[in-house]
């Protein structure tokens, strides 16, 4: 009775004996024995009479069977055993294979000889089950692998496959054949990778010997379908050329012509799993061997990819929607998804890689798993959940031994119930055992549909796919070839990088084997592929540690080809991405790496320094988080994601979070020796920074500005603020890999000479006394950007008279900020530079625009409110509202001030080292071509007229404008 409890469903298994005892009552006393005394076969028994009706039929018709149950008895074990119990069924003796001459011929023909092996192939069925269903009804026996189960269902078919062609040869022989044609069984599909269901179509392909032999094949392979269709399962050979239209037989240069010519995609995937399994065995191996290479090159088929995932959703479209949620084979989160994704990685990948080319399911999975095609935690949970689903379909078959992938309707209580305890699930706290059946099931359904997605979509197969197969192998002498055409300069040397990325046998050389074919072809279409390669190398190097790097670019293909775009550019991001490779992650999610406040990132960093109180720690921490961010600004900007004023604004916050940070570190340190701060401290940027104007190789204009706080005079003050602004200067100023943190603080009064801090009234003083009329020209870029917030905008605000002088600039004082321009022209400009492309002092560029401007705020911004600002971008708009400027010379000299701007940024991002002029040489200058976002097949000199032109307008603008001419 306890026994009969735990079959998944006992009213069944008792009927069921009831059955057998009607059946045979005189053996019922024999069994009634057996059944109290083996537990064995109470276990086998009853699990497979509570599962299954079919079986309980069979035990009805034929009662003496259950002794094949028992625990003493061995069924047969091997392919060649089952096949002999099968062959004996019909009576056929004989050495060899059947089908062949001298191989054992059937002496049982007809509707005898399908009798016999129906039940003879029951039988094999019902050891199977009953191993199978055993553990469930007593758990203390050991449990059967689902693919020990598949496995011996797929033999016990080959041996039924054996069976019926023998049958088939006895009865063409009666027709009054002689001569049997050489003919060979090819299984595929399931049988073919060994992993068949309990009751399943059987899949096969026949091949002749010769064309004479055709019709004479035919004939016996449509009987070896009509007798295994009749005593067994039914044998589909529409995976032929031409499919059902097709010839059934075909000779061997008949199935490869076919191939070679008309074959399309998903008959190359059926290929996957051809297997010989009956006929003649030389003729099955050759067919194998030359197969073979053509699924192995299936891969470089135009739109290979593309097919493969049409043809998936075909099937998924023909699923009925309203039980397409229940469809354990072809719905979303079936087994198909599972089987499409595992062979399309192995055909993409398997052309290179031989330990690819399995035919099981798991076993291929595991195989791209160990191979680092796919993520080891990803294999094992595909593995788990195929698993599940195939035992779902095993355990709904075995019911009535009928065709079905069903799962129960959701509100089927007993039948889910049954199906549960077949599996062996039982109730869990308040959830019912049904509940709990269906939990399971969407858990599997849902990681397979994701996992499916994840892999079956990957834009890393459909790069690969497009590599030539014999391109996939590295280290031949033709690699050199390729590389060559690809566009390497130095085909050895990037051989010599491909070789140190994929020696040795571990995962990470397997994971770079795969990625370095399409990364080679990304990296072709940068401007330094040469360049991009040794970087990658570097990269990957300094990261071979860090789990996740070579994980995130096999599985995010547009990591991939963002980083082959980046390293194949730029010097300056893979020496930041080594020290901050966590925004390689940022690659993936646009939004994240090209849509942040620029505000945001400065507040995260001081508030993140804040909590170090000790200033190397805390600059060393406001380093890094400004390394994260410079790099993630220079990524978004290279790939053409980011706006170029938010990236000058973007830089301008950074590095005004990490001055505050450290102004914050070195006031606290300073305080430890004097006790409260004598002095509030402000900081006021001057120059780019002061209009938030930033490059990415830009020092920090700035001055600082101190006031004594209740109880402390002017010179403790200074003291005190001279002090912090020195430990600031020396921890900001300390070597560094990164961009440097140079903080400049040359305009300040009496400049190198004058003191490094002075208070407002000293600031004041000096303005109003000896302040020339360049020192009012570089006040105009002045505000408060750390510190004590209150006291730097009353410096802006004591200062506007300095700078906004009442009444406008006179004559005098116009002519020399002119004079003064036309010296920094012809003095300043490094020799041998060319003032024509020379961003910061050529014509038309930085200089040009930025005094141009000046000089219009020092005239109007008096009476002109709008002028009032620090920003290049701004004043000019400003100027064109006060109808100081034509609207086309405001645009023109901003297009040639943001493209001078944009050039100095890309010569930094390029070359890693700040730069002012448009590189001459060929190859840097396609690199800052592909930094501006010119099209890979841009001709360097259209870029460098470009140049010329903008600049060329804007010159004239300040020729006219700001030297009246």
């Amino acid at each position: 009775m306890t026994a009969l409890s735990r079959t998944p469903d006992p009213d069944l298994a008792l009927h069921s004996l009831d059955r057998i005892q009607d059946a045979d009552e005189a053996g019922w006393a024999e069994l009634a024995q057996a059944l109290a005394d083996d537990r064995e076969l109470r276990a086998r028994l009853l699990g497979v009479l509570g599962s299954s009706t079919a079986f309980a039929d069979h035990l009805a018709a034929h009662p003496e069977e259950w002794q094949r149950l028992r625990s003493g008895v061995t069924p047969p074990s091997t392919l060649e055993e089952r096949t002999s119990v099968l062959l004996a069924a019909v009576g056929a003796d004989g050495d060899g294979a059947p089908g062949t001459p001298g191989g054992p011929v059937a002496a049982l023909r007809g509707s005898e000889a399908v009798s016999a092996l129906r039940r003879a192939y029951r039988g094999l069925l019902m050891d199977v089950a009953g191993q199978d269903m055993a553990p469930v009804v007593d758990p203390s026996l050991p449990s059967v692998p689902y693919e020990e189960v598949a496995a011996t269902l797929s033999d016990a078919a080959v041996a039924a496959l054996r069976a019926a062609l023998s049958v088939a040869v006895a009865e063409l022989q009666q027709s009054g054949v002689d001569e049997v044609p050489r003919l060979a069984v090819i299984a595929m599909g399931k049988c073919g990778g060994r992993e068949l269901n309990y009751v399943s179509d059987v899949d096969v392909v026949f091949v002749a010997d010769q064309e004479s032999d055709i019709p004479t094949a035919t004939r016996l392979a449509s009987l070896v379908m009509r007798v295994a269709g009749s005593a067994f399962f039914e044998v589909d050979a529409a995976l032929r050329p031409e499919g059902k239209s097709g010839a059934l037989v075909r000779t061997l240069d008949g199935h490869l012509s076919y191939y070679r010519r008309w074959a399309r995609t998903w008959e190359f995937q059926a290929l996957l799993k051809a297997r010989p399994v009956a006929g003649d065995a030389a003729l099955g191996a050759d067919y194998l061997a030359a197969v073979q290479p053509l699924v192995w090159t299936a891969a470089e088929r135009e739109g290979f990819v593309a097919d493969v995932r049409s043809m998936r959703r075909r099937v998924e479209d023909h699923v009925p929607s309203e039980i397409s949620e229940r469809e354990l084979k072809l719905g979303r989160g079936g087994l198909r998804d599972v089987e499409f994704a595992v062979q399309l990685l192995q055909m993409v990948h398997g052309r290179s890689d031989t330990s690819l080319r399995l035919t099981s399911t798991l076993d291929a999975l595991r195989a791209l798993g160990e191979g680092g095609y796919v993520a080891r935690s990803d294999a094992a949970d595909l593995v788990d959940s195929y698993r599940f689903l195939r035992t779902l379909e095993h355990r709904l078959q075995l019911r009535q031994l009928r065709r079905t992938h069903l799962f129960p309707a959701f509100d089927d209580a007993e039948a889910l119930n049954v199906l549960s305890r077949a599996v062996g699930l039982r109730a869990s706290g308040r959830s019912t055992a049904a509940q709990v059946l269906v939990s399971e099931f969407r858990r599997h359904s849902n990681r397979v549909r994701r996992l499916h997605e994840k892999l079956f979509y990957r834009p890393l197969l459909e790069a690969v796919a497009k590599v030539p197969t014999a391109a996939l192998r590295l280290t031949t002498s033709a690699a050199v070839e390729r590389l060559a055409a690809l566009g390497y300069t130095s085909p050895e040397g990037a051989l010599r990088h491909i070789g140190a990325l994929t020696s040795g046998v571990s995962r990470r050389a397997s994971i770079q084997g795969t990625l370095l074919p399409m990364l080679l072809d990304l990296l072709a279409n940068t401007p330094d592929p040469d360049g991009g390669l040794l970087a990658y190398r570097k990269v990957s190097e300094a990261l071979a540690e860090t789990p996740w790097y070579l994980r995130l670019l096999r599985d995010e293909g547009v990591v991939a080809e963002r980083l082959a775009q980046l390293l194949g550019t730029s010097k300056l991001v893979p020496e930041l991405l080594v020290r901050a490779p966590e925004v390689l992650r940022l690659l993936s999610d646009t939004p994240a790496l090209a849509e942040r406040d620029p505000m945001e990132a400065s507040v995260s960093l001081r508030s993140t320094v804040a909590r170090y109180s000790e200033p190397a720690r805390a600059v060393a921490a406001a380093r890094s988080l400004r390394r994260h961010e410079l790099l993630r600004i220079a990524c978004g900007d290279l790939l053409g994601l980011v706006e170029p004023t938010t990236v000058f604004q973007a830089l301008s916050n950074i590095w005004v979070a990490v001055l505050e940070s450290a102004l914050d570190v070195s006031v606290r340190d300073t305080a430890r020796t004097t006790g409260e701060p004598p002095a509030r401290i402000a900081v006021i940027g001057m120059g780019r920074l002061g209009g938030a104007e930033l490059g990415y190789g830009s020092d920090a204009d700035v001055m600082f500005v101190c006031e004594p706080v209740e109880g402390s005079d002017d010179a403790a003050a200074v003291r005190f603020a001279t002090a912090v602004v020195e430990q600031v200067r020396r921890l900001l100023g300390a070597p560094s890999q990164d961009p440097p943190l140079e903080v400049d603080i040359d305009l300040r009064p009496e400049g190198r000479q004058g003191p490094l801090v002075r208070t407002l009234d000293s600031y004041l003083s000096y303005y109003r006394r000896w302040g020339e009329v360049w020192e009012a020209q570089a006040l105009l870029r002045a505000r408060h950007v750390a510190g004590d917030r209150e006291l730097g905008e009353r410096f802006c605000r004591a200062i506007d008279p300095v700078r906004y002088p009442e009444g406008g600039l006179d004559e005098a004082k116009a002519r020399e900020i002119r004079r003064i321009k036309a010296r920094v022209d012809s003095e300043r400009l490094p020799r041998g530079a060319d003032p024509a492309t020379h961003t910061k002092l050529g014509r038309g560029g930085l200089a040009d625009v930025e005094w141009t401007l000046q000089l219009l705020q020092l005239q109007h911004a008096h009476e002109h409110p709008g002028l009032r600002t620090t920003s290049t971008l701004d004043g000019l708009r400003a100027a064109t509202d006060a109808g100081l400027l034509d609207a086309e010379d405001a645009d023109q000299l901003a297009q040639a001030w943001t493209l001078a701007m944009r050039v100095r940024n890309a010569v930094m991002l390029v070359r890693g080292k700040p730069g002012d002029q448009l590189p001459r040489q060929s190859r840097e200058l396609n690199a800052v071509a592909a930094a501006l976002g010119y099209p890979a097949e841009v001709d360097t000199g259209e870029v460098v007229d470009d140049y010329l032109r903008v600049t060329r307008h804007a010159r004239a603008v300040v020729e006219r404008v700001f030297y009246g001419e």
